[in-house]
């Protein structure tokens, strides 16, 4: 049997357009002689569409499409996702599914069992797990379908009720199919295999795994879609971060036509969690994360021009230069926008690059600006010592600047602040916390270095002083970001153990960081959750972003 795999970048909500995608898979498995082409879960209405499920005539148009799509599987099976009604009305009103097509008639429907409830996952909010299992045939062959299930461990978790590829293999299946929306994380690309090799292990059965890519807001889906035989060899793996299309030939004996490109031995057994953040962990991925979020970001919003703040320091410079590469160096405008505090090697460096980059840039100085702001306050001042008052006031100076051109040209304003500064707080609200997308958000301030050394790798584009400096707000004389926080080297590495990996005061003490600091640093995260719950999506690249997928109290007191 031939089957192709469909990876496809969907649009939530979009249905004219996913069923366009769809069906030109569907004429490309035809061309190319496949029995059966593979989709991505919920490839119909996208994922996750949330709270789009609650709407009667999301789901109309998700059965619409169904139709649509139904005519055009005619001699060819067609495997895709979209929910579909639960008929009892026990539960939950919908179940994630697979729907196999063909003929022009719906052969069989697969309801997803173990349904994920945590980090950027809430399915079970909105879908009821499987009631029964079973096989589908098509074409002399038992297809096993499951949908973006980790089906080997499942826990004790009585929401999953049963492991739906226990109770198929009673029915003994030639294939396991898989149906997925997973998201990238720089740990995710190897633990894939790890799943899908230990399925294939223990049920001794080839594994095809179709995988969506594209970016919904800040969630990143990668796509790198997998085929293993019954041997558990990797036969092939699409690629990261692009569309793609692919047909295997399975054989009767559990093998496929394409030569093994990884053996079992040498793939992963377990799925990766770094006791230790690794600052180059996949830096050529999280780069292209990026690029892809930025431009899925733009184009499925309807935009198409970025602007930012251009400070001369690595986080702006780093953006920049992610952006220029997202969107052409012709629709991402930055603005340089010094005070009397800025140093000239700053100002110096910021043009340098953009010169390099060949991208659109202004010089607005902020200091008549600023004078102004202090002159009106000087009666409420009431003459006060300089303080953080004064020093937000260019921050926020700034951000109006930035959102009037915005605002003025059509713009998105990017974010350029990074994780460490959005975890202790360090960054002005209404200021240089504006924007519509956090670019670096989920990026620590030792993994923007390292992304700025994977960004000049074959030739220097940013510049090696903005690389090499002392990092500064520059909103008094002589600042620097050390005057009021750790050492990013030290300051990153208790951030990941707490946010990452979830490690409590006394673990991370007992690791052999200075109390007093990690009880400093620990209160600062958790005082500053109203400033991030202000904060824009950020694209996520890591396995605990900030935002959607961490929900901790605002004003909720631990570790103070």
């Amino acid at each position: 049997m031939k089957i192709a795999l469909a990876q496809q970048n969907y649009h939530i909500g979009n249905f004219e357009d996913n069923t366009r995608k769809i069906l030109e898979g569907i004429h490309q498995a035809k061309q190319a002689g496949a029995d059966l082409v593979v989709f991505s879960e919920l490839c119909v209405c996208g994922y996750p569409p949330r709270d789009f499920l609650e709407f009667d005539d999301f789901i109309n148009k998700c059965y619409a499409a169904i139709e649509v799509i139904k005519e055009e599987a005619d001699t060819i099976g067609v495997l895709i996702g979209s929910p579909v009604r639960n008929p009892q009305r026990e539960g939950k009103d919908l179940f994630n599914a697979a729907w196999l097509l063909y003929e022009k008639q719906v052969k069989g429907v697969a309801h997803k069992t173990c349904l994920p409830n945590y980090d950027v996952f809430d399915e079970y909010r909105y879908f009821e797990p499987a009631y029964n299992w079973n096989v589908m045939e098509f074409k002399g062959k038992k297809l096993a379908i499951t949908i973006c299930e980790d089906i080997w461990n499942l826990g004790d978790n009585p929401l999953y009720r049963n492991c739906p590829m226990d109770i198929l293999m009673a029915q003994r299946p030639d294939v396991m199919l898989n149906l997925s929306a997973s998201p990238f994380d720089y740990t995710h690309v190897e633990d894939r295999k790890a799943i899908v090799k230990l399925n294939t292990q223990k049920y001794k059965l080839p594994m095809i795994y179709c995988n969506c890519v594209g970016s919904q807001t800040e969630i990143i889906f990668d796509g790198g879609s997998l085929v293993f035989d019954k041997d558990s060899n990797l036969v092939t793996q699409l690629p990261l971060f692009a569309e793609a299309f692919e047909v295997v030939e399975l054989k009767e004996d559990g093998t496929f036509n394409l030569p093994v490109i990884a053996k079992a031995a040498d793939l992963p057994d377990e799925e990766y969690n770094p006791a230790e953040l690794d600052y180059n962990l996949c830096i050529a991925e999280v780069y292209d994360a990026i690029v892809m979020g930025i431009q899925d970001y733009f184009k499925k919003m309807g935009f198409s021009k970025a602007i930012l703040g251009s400070s001369g320091g690595i986080d702006s410079a780093v953006t920049l230069a992610i952006a220029c590469a997202a969107l052409g160096k012709e629709n991402v405008r930055a603005v340089l926008m010094p005070s009397q505090y800025s140093t000239g090697h700053s100002v110096r460096d910021a043009e340098q690059l953009s010169k390099t980059l060949g991208n659109p840039y202004d010089i607005i100085p902020i200091k008549n600006i600023y004078d102004s702001f202090l002159t009106e306050l000087k009666p409420v001042f009431n003459d006060l010592p300089f303080s953080i008052a004064e020093e937000n006031i260019q921050s926020r100076s700034r951000g109006n600047l930035l959102m009037a051109i915005a605002n003025k040209f059509g713009y998105i304003l990017l974010n350029t602040s990074n994780k460490s500064e959005l975890a202790t707080g360090y960054g002005t609200l209404y200021g240089d916390m504006a924007g519509g997308l956090g670019v670096l958000g989920d990026c620590y301030k030792m993994q923007v270095y390292a992304l700025a050394k994977y960004i000049n790798r074959n030739t220097e584009i940013i510049p090696g002083n903005i690389i090499t400096k002392p990092p500064s707000a520059e909103l008094r004389p002589g600042q620097k970001d050390s005057d009021s926080l750790p050492d990013y080297a030290i300051l990153d590495r208790v951030l990941y153990q707490y946010i990452e990996r979830r490690q409590g005061p006394k673990e991370i003490k007992a690791m052999g960081f200075d109390a007093v600091l990690v009880d400093r640093v620990l209160r600062l995260v958790n005082m500053n959750e109203y400033k991030r719950n202000q904060f824009c999506p950020i694209i996520r690249i890591s396995p605990k972003a900030f935002g959607v997928g961490r929900r901790v109290p605002i004003v909720g007191k631990y570790l103070s």
